[in-house]
């Protein structure tokens, strides 16, 4: 029967180009190498290298066999690292990146809990509604919402992305509760854009997709800042789901038409490669998937 070990050491031979070489990456005899190069050619048959005092190389029987052979060594490899991935506490920094609405409020209670999880780790969370280049800033993994431009990074879809219609009971009590999309044209909005004249809002509901024109007194191109002038009173807003709903059972904010939201989007986690994904990115990764599957089955 073939010796594993002797197979590992012939390939280790051929990549490093002499037995010398060879015996100095295995930490080995020279001569335990040539034993068992020796040994694995009575084995299979065949002479595997030709040798001279000056040069070590590959018959083409041996050729065959190191193609072959290192191609299996390599997929015993993968496995054995994988395998000792998954034995692994996660363990180190990991540096996360998502807007803020979507961050400030549902993420930020995965990350406690992770920490709790995990007491090995440290997490480092950068809340923007910019989209920063993972490779150039560090980040490790990225929540994203709405489409995806086309990028080399991995991503993997989470769940959908929807925003409620809330306004302050302030609010409400002041000017009255909409009763339809309609009436949202003589309520004050909160517009997130860039300007507060011209905005409309696309609605889903139960007679289908609908489109209003809103205005108001106040827009900003940063959720925190719509989520603050809504609070405030200043009108009613679209907040993303996972900012909203911890807010409405406080009794901060009220669902206004709730059955309405908007077009829902997809929420998306980004990170640059999935070769050799870390224990530590891929535990994070599971966990906020757990938390988002739990909160979609309950909503």
């Amino acid at each position: 029967m073939i010796d594993l070990n002797d197979v590992i050491v012939f390939a280790r031979v051929v990549e490093a180009g002499s037995f010398t070489a060879a015996a100095r990456l295995l930490a080995m005899p020279k001569t335990s190498v040539s034993r068992r190069v020796a040994a694995l050619e009575r084995e299979v048959g065949v002479r595997l290298l030709q040798r001279t005092t000056r040069s070590l190389n590959l018959t083409d029987a041996g050729r065959l066999y190191y193609e072959q052979s290192s191609q299996g060594l390599r997929t015993i490899e993968e496995a054995n690292l994988r395998l000792a991935e998954a034995r692994a506490e996660p363990s180190g920094t990991i540096r996360i990146s998502a807007p803020v609405g979507f961050g400030g409020y549902f993420l930020i209670r995965a990350v406690v809990d992770f920490l709790a999880l995990y007491p090995k780790t440290n997490v480092e969370l950068r809340l923007t509604d910019d989209k920063l280049n993972l490779v150039e800033d560090g980040i490790d993994l990225a929540f994203r919402t709405g489409t995806l431009q086309d990028s080399t990074l991995i991503a993997r879809k989470l769940g959908a992305a929807r925003r409620l219609l809330c306004a302050s009971p302030d609010y409400l009590a002041r000017y009255g509760m909409p009763e339809g999309p309609a009436d949202l044209a003589r309520h004050r909005c909160v517009i997130a854009g860039p300007s507060a004249s011209g905005a409309h809002w696309v609605l889903d509901g139960p007679q289908g997709q609908e489109t209003v024109v809103v205005t108001g007194r106040f827009a900003a191109n940063e959720m925190q800042a719509v989520l603050a002038a809504a609070l405030a009173g200043f009108g009613v807003a679209q907040l993303p789901q996972a900012m909203a709903e911890g807010l409405i059972d406080q009794g901060r904010l009220q669902r206004v038409l709730e059955d309405y939201t908007t077009p829902a989007g997809g929420l998306h986690v980004l990170y640059p490669s999935s070769r050799h994904l870390s224990p530590l990115v891929k535990a994070f990764i599971e966990l906020a998937a757990e938390r988002i599957s739990n909160r979609a089955n309950t909503a």
